[in-house]
């Protein structure tokens, strides 16, 4: 029976492990509303996220291009900009790029309160309206806000709940730790990923509910139901093998669990040595210029484009949302042009599950490398790219037919991209996949993982989410 904590006091001896797996074995709460009748009425409200024009965008006030440089920016120097980057680097078929990128200079809380119910960890999160959200209404962290939203620069009101987290008195932090977001659309973006737990009454307040981890892990099985910053910051909590083994479970169930305690086929000290060496041997030259210089790109009415087939464009969003700190505004969104897939193929060895991850180069990564999925690629590129140039064992993936672990589309951040979903996928390999890894990547066990997760810059997002899902299984 884990701990109970009765006063927020450090000193109190809490195996925090042992007590967000007990809520992760929880899937039925008296605290909790029926989810499928509240998320299906909160999706009901009358919201707007609609396409307009550049032009109507940046008129009459609010976003405009800045006439030296083309930027995209708001008047008010705060939010985010679009601006251009130009790329160099040492390796790969492609040595040289220009692309639009979004710059988020500000650090975003991404925080979840917890409690304790029946001596069970809740976790309070927030039905949220997002104007790029596919089905609009998303499952996100109790506080999702960048320090313009909650300093009220958009001149809204304040976000619900913010002190929790910018007022330490208020409960006993569990975890705290700034992790990145897409390199290849963001510019050294980072947030704060937090978790506080509280004893003290939390007022729910509509569009709020407290679930437990293993309710939350089941709605990981929909599609396009937990959000993308949920999904990172919850998967920054310690969990540990229990006891005993889930009733019902089956082989890979023993293997997952055994994967949680020390040992692997690859040491800490060795695992980093060779992420150390990927960063050493990658180099990028990565430099914004301004957005009216960017070679291969072309405004038009509608949108900022490339002149090619390309991942993206940036377009201009019109959005009503009554439940939002700001009733209506308008913005521009990020747009891919197709399904993304992040893959992560995984292997029992010795016992432990193992993922083959990749250290993965991206220009907007702080260290430039990150670990990847075995998989990350945009699907758009598929029927173009000719089989030598496609990712290492994208095809093998793609053909899997058999141990086939997770498989769900799930939308990443609806706050800057619109109608960004990614099939998340995860296949496990069997005796005939090669054991030998390519120089790019490495085999880690699930336990390893989840020690990198809790420090900054080592999991990228989509590996961090695909870690969430195997977990959940």
């Amino acid at each position: 029976m884990p701990a109970r904590l009765n006063q927020l006091d450090p000193s109190v001896p809490v195996d925090l492990a042992v007590r967000v797996t007990a809520s992760a074995r929880t899937t039925a709460s008296r605290v909790s509303p029926d989810i499928d009748d509240w998320l299906r009425e909160k999706r009901s409200q009358p919201f707007e996220s609609s396409i307009i024009t550049l032009t109507e965008l940046t008129e009459p006030t609010g976003w405009r291009f800045a006439p030296d440089t083309g930027n995209l920016e708001h008047h008010s120097g705060r939010f985010f900009t679009v601006e251009g980057m130009h790329v160099r680097a040492n390796h790969g078929h492609t040595r040289e790029w220009w692309q639009p990128i979004l710059v988020q200079r500000d650090i975003a809380i991404l925080g979840i309160i917890a409690k304790e119910f029946d001596g069970v960890l809740h976790f309070l999160l927030q039905a949220k309206m997002e104007p790029g959200n596919a089905d609009m209404v998303q499952l996100s962290p109790t506080v999702q806000a960048t320090s313009s939203n909650y300093t009220q620069v958009h001149r809204g009101r304040r976000a619900h709940y913010v002190e929790y987290f910018t007022e330490p008195e208020r409960g006993r932090v569990l975890v705290d730790v700034l992790q990145s977001e897409q390199g290849a659309w963001f510019h050294l973006k980072r947030n704060r990923n937090i978790v506080v737990e509280v004893t003290d009454h939390v007022p729910v307040r509509d569009d709020f509910c407290w679930l437990t981890l293993g309710q939350i892990r089941r709605l990981l099985q929909r599609r396009n139901v937990i959000n993308m910053d949920a999904r990172s910051v919850l998967g920054c909590l310690p969990i540990a093998a229990p006891a005993s083994e889930p009733d019902g479970g089956d082989e890979f169930d023993g293997t997952l669990w055994h994967s949680l305690e020390p040992g692997g086929v690859h040491t800490m000290t060795e695992i980093l040595s060779w992420f150390t060496g990927r960063k050493s041997d990658y180099q990028l030259s990565v430099r914004l210029v301004p957005l009216n210089t960017l070679v291969g790109w072309r405004r038009d009415a509608e949108r900022i484009l490339p002149e090619g087939r390309g991942n993206f464009s940036i377009v201009g969003v019109r959005v009503n949302a009554r439940t939002r700190e700001v009733h209506s505004w308008k913005q521009p969104l990020l747009a891919p042009h197709g399904l993304a897939l992040a893959g992560l193929v995984v292997r029992r060895i010795g016992g432990m599950l193992h993922a083959l991850v990749r250290a993965e180069v991206l220009p907007g990564y702080r260290d430039t490398v990150e670990l990847g999925p075995t998989v990350r690629f945009m699907m758009n590129d598929y029927a173009d790219t000719p089989a030598d140039r496609r990712p290492e064992f994208l095809d093998h993936m793609l053909a899997a037919r058999e141990g086939v672990r997770y498989d769900v589309v799930l939308s990443e951040e609806g706050g800057r991209f619109r109608h960004a979903e990614t099939r998340y996928l995860i296949v496990e390999a069997d005796d005939d996949f090669p054991m030998q890894a390519p120089p790019d990547f490495m085999w880690i066990t699930v336990g390893q993982l989840l020690v990198l997760q809790r420090h900054s810059y080592y999991l990228s997002i989509e590996t961090r989410t695909l870690l969430f899902c195997l977990n959940s299984l």
